[in-house]
């Protein structure tokens, strides 16, 4: 795995476009927090930092992908949760189209 993380790191561009579409996959089935979203992409080998997360997801927000509010805890702290607009899901459901048919022509031999 570690040499997996290595070399994503040539690729940012590829790289990050995996993590936002993992995020709006996510964000499209309900709210989010920065930190589970740093800890669900965990899950699936990304390691983010919150300064790189930060700017991924405002810059969805600033592009209509996501929204966000600001809930206040018991504890008194904020947190801001993320979701899908409808223009995310519109998105997101052409991207799934782009992507099936890649992986189908990535696979095909397997």
């Amino acid at each position: 795995m570690a040499q997996q993380r290595r070399k994503t790191r040539h690729y940012p561009k590829l790289y990050t476009a995996l993590v936002r579409l993992h995020i709006l996959h996510h964000a499209a089935e309900g709210e989010l927090f920065g930190l589970g979203i740093i800890e669900e992409l965990g899950r699936h080998g990304y390691r983010l930092s919150p300064g790189t997360l930060y700017p991924i997801l405002h810059g969805m927000e600033k592009n209509s992908l996501l929204r966000s509010r600001s809930i206040h805890g018991e504890d008194g702290r904020s947190r801001r949760m993320y979701s899908a607009t409808a223009n995310g899901r519109r998105v997101l459901k052409d991207a799934k189209e782009k992507v099936h048919e890649l992986f189908g022509e990535l696979f095909e031999d397997a």
